[in-house]
């Protein structure tokens, strides 16, 4: 592969493998996968080790004021072989993840100003370039100027079938005509919402996967990779 690195940006109906598709590319392109799940959990660690969400309910005038001092950025940890989340320099992959902070992560992620912040934070981690980002207004909102857009989508049916199965391995007692019921209603959510919509680039290539396996998506994917590196070098 290339050494040239561009921005990915992989956008998509729930249920389609965003994030597995991002996350693989990272680590066979040795890019840096930005995890924006992450960056709200690293603003809800940093507000619960300030005090600032009292019995879960966030300060957020205190929240606000204080996102000034955080800065978050992501490296690949090769002993791990992960993607790592860090806080002011600090390594709070494993914090992060624990109950308290999932707890209180999304009365955090609902205030406008810590979501303008985190776009911010986005884009800065974009500068260098190398990076693979997953959601649904990445090539819309937070980087435009991608020089891989990828939208991916599935049929209902086929999304919904793949959670149905998804959750009878649980051992999930599941009823098919609720989940797929369930998609098309995230789907209508996911596209009407006023902030941040589910919207297609103009410019985004569209990835069906209905009848795709994972390696035939990451193979598609990869050449596109190859042509659009080809095509921003020098």
């Amino acid at each position: 592969m290339n050494d040239k690195k561009i921005v990915i940006a992989i956008d998509g109906h729930s249920s389609c493998g965003k994030s597995t598709m991002a996350k693989s590319l990272a680590r066979l392109l040795g890019y840096i996968y930005i995890d924006s799940g992450a960056m709200y959990r690293a603003v809800t660690l940093y507000s619960l080790r300030k005090g600032w969400i009292p019995n879960g309910q966030p300060d957020i005038k205190k929240v606000i004021e204080g996102l000034n001092d955080i800065r978050i950025t992501f490296r690949w940890d090769n002993e791990t072989e992960k993607n790592t989340t860090f806080l002011n320099g600090e390594n709070i992959e494993e914090e992060i993840r624990k109950l308290e902070v999932s707890q209180n992560v999304s009365p955090i992620s609902t205030i406008a100003e810590v979501r303008h912040e985190m776009v911010k934070q986005q884009r800065e981690n974009g500068k260098n370039k190398g990076i693979v980002m997953d959601g649904r207004d990445i090539g819309t909102v937070v980087f435009p100027d991608a020089e891989l857009k990828i939208f991916m989508t599935a049929s209902p049916e086929t999304r919904a079938q793949r959670r149905f199965l998804e959750l009878k391995e649980k051992g999930l007692e599941v009823n098919f005509d609720d989940i797929l019921a369930n998609v098309k209603e995230r789907d209508e959510i996911d596209s009407t919402r006023k902030v941040s919509p589910l919207k297609k680039a103009d410019d985004a290539l569209v990835l069906d996967n209905s009848n795709l396996t994972r390696e035939q998506q990451l193979e598609w994917t990869l050449e596109k990779v190859k042509e659009r590196t080809k095509k921003h070098e020098g």
